[in-house]
């Protein structure tokens, strides 16, 4: 979770980031400045650069269905898992981001779909304009276009010409109104004389001017009857051929169609290959994401959590027998003196037997476990110290991260808080414990004295359980008797002659939600290889030193 105090929103904040499926969930200080999303390690890095960026022009920001306090960024196949500290602060940066969004010209989804169906409509548009023109393959049809383009061409220079006789024909009358205007004035001051036929005489002669007579050819030499005819003409040709190219089209519709049918269905298909390739493409590279690792709503089956734990834990596997096998290495290459070679010689021999009870509380498996082992050439004093004092906890436990003694209680008694290495898709495990060494002196002088360390669960305010692990709850116990065989004769008891009896007893409540089949497969792997890997580990640290009864 984000730990700020007096946190007020600008931008900047400390996050938990998702880095990868080893490390989980992680603290990082984030940043939103000018439309990109930047994260660093910490704040005192912001000086260094950044660990990563976005720009959210064309991100896509998904708050999560069921983590209220979750938000995930994806932009194309790369996705940041970031969690806030409550839903009131996640939705403050999702608020945010949008504005940020909404200034830089990308506004809501709505926006986005607006300009995409824009494009995707002059995308269509030119696209069928392209497919129309070249359509257009048949000779008739290419025939008819050329008469087409030729009648329009002589249709623009019969209109160029009517329109050339009508402004001479508006010149005309213009001038003949001022001429008429004129004769007008000139004979106000005159009588007119009246013949019998009733037409008035000026005395300046003005009749000739006022009727005069207009011939159409009288103007630019154009003969109008001549030109409507053409124009008639000219249209009738090209009425009747855009019959024609109709005809022709309405012909070629049918194989248009079909044609348009076949494209529509290659396209589908074309999508839907897309659509399944760019699923398997984010199931992919997402694969291993926080949806995938173990709870109640994970994305991983059954079958998928088992193969991925099982690999998990064969490449630990791997990974800690090179290593022995370097350690051996180095051994052989530095001899041992001839005491310690004999007092090692017959000491790796085991007598094991485990007994496990199903057992089920709330879906959680609590199986409770009682192995019984046999180890030559150590006593039950120092396998209980081995396995109870934390200076060599690192040496012979491969599954602990890190570990921190909380509180020391007593000389043989302390408080220890540690978590364990994760094994994805499963949640990191961390255990609080108080771990006790005791020896119990036996009523009998016959029997043999018994040492053992139990471990179990407690609480302690320096160790509160955090969202990042799943507390287990523990009740383990490690009892050891030491069997003596005596030697022949007045020679000391040597490591020969010492047998330790070892019953192990663990009963184990994981938490989570891993599944039941899973849990028990790791606990019957896992469990016999810890007693065989500690067990040797302390007849290799014992080899040679005197013997602690």
């Amino acid at each position: 979770h984000v730990q700020v105090s007096d946190w007020s929103f600008s931008g900047t904040s400390l996050m938990t980031c998702w880095t990868n499926y080893i490390h989980g969930w992680q603290d990082r200080w984030v940043m939103l400045r000018n439309n990109t999303l930047s994260y660093y390690k910490s704040h005192d890095e912001t000086e260094y650069g950044c660990r990563g960026s976005l720009c959210l022009s064309k991100a896509v920001i998904t708050p999560h269905e069921f983590d209220e306090c979750r938000l995930d960024i994806s932009v194309n196949d790369s996705v940041w898992y970031l969690r806030a500290q409550d839903p009131e602060h996640r939705n403050q940066w999702i608020d945010s981001i949008e504005l940020h969004r909404a200034d830089s010209g990308y506004g809501s989804e709505s926006s986005l779909r607006r300009h995409g169906s824009m494009l995707s409509l002059t995308s269509a548009t030119s696209g069928y304009s392209t497919t129309s023109t070249s359509s257009f393959k048949g000779h008739s049809l290419r025939e008819k276009l050329s008469e087409m383009e030729t009648f329009r061409d002589i249709l623009c220079r019969q209109v160029d010409t009517l329109q050339k006789y009508f402004d001479s024909c508006a010149d005309a009358v213009s001038k003949d109104e001022l001429q008429r205007d004129k004769i007008v004035e000139d004979d106000e001051d005159d009588f007119p004389s009246t013949r019998t036929d009733g037409e008035f005489l000026h005395n300046n002669g003005s009749k000739e001017k006022l009727f005069q007579s207009l011939s159409p050819k009288g103007i630019n030499g154009i003969d109008f009857k001549g030109e409507a005819i053409t124009f008639k003409a000219t249209t009738a040709g090209i009425l009747a051929t855009l019959s024609h190219c109709i005809d022709l089209m309405v012909k070629r519709e049918d194989s248009w169609q079909k044609r348009l049918d076949k494209e529509m269905e290659k396209r589908r298909r074309i999508e839907e290959s897309y659509k399944s390739a760019l699923s398997e493409l984010k199931k992919k590279s997402h694969f291993g994401g926080p949806d995938y690792e173990e709870g109640p709503n994970s994305l991983i089956n059954e079958d998928e959590f088992f193969d991925a734990v099982e690999a998990a834990l064969d490449r630990q596997d791997k990974i800690e027998e090179q290593s022995q096998t370097g350690k051996t290495r180095i051994q052989r290459s530095s001899p041992l003196p001839p005491e310690d070679v004999y007092s090692c010689s017959g000491s790796h021999r085991f007598s094991e037997k485990v007994y496990r009870r199903e057992v089920e509380e709330n879906g959680i498996v609590l199986d409770p476990l009682k192995a019984t082992h046999s180890v030559k050439g150590v006593t039950g004093h120092e396998i209980c110290h081995y396995f109870w004092d934390t200076t060599y906890r690192n040496d012979w436990e491969t599954t602990i991260e890190n570990f921190n003694v909380l509180e020391t209680l007593s000389d043989n008694a302390v408080i220890v808080y540690q978590t364990h290495k994760r094994v994805w898709p499963a949640s990191q495990r961390d255990v609080l414990y108080l771990s006790a060494m005791r020896k119990m002196v036996a009523n009998n002088e016959s029997d043999p004295d018994t040492w053992l360390v139990c471990n179990f669960s407690v609480d302690h305010n320096d160790a509160q359980p955090t969202s990042r692990c799943v507390r287990a709850k523990i009740n383990i116990a490690m009892i050891c008797q030491t069997l003596v065989s005596p030697p022949e004769g007045d020679k000391e008891i040597s490591r020969d002659n010492i047998l330790c009896k070892i019953t192990y007893v663990a009963n184990v409540n994981p938490g989570g939600w891993a599944p039941a089949s899973v849990l028990r497969a790791v606990a019957k792997r896992e469990y016999p290889k810890f007693l065989k890997r500690f067990t040797s580990y302390v007849q290799e640290k014992t080899a040679g030193k005197p013997i602690l009864f």
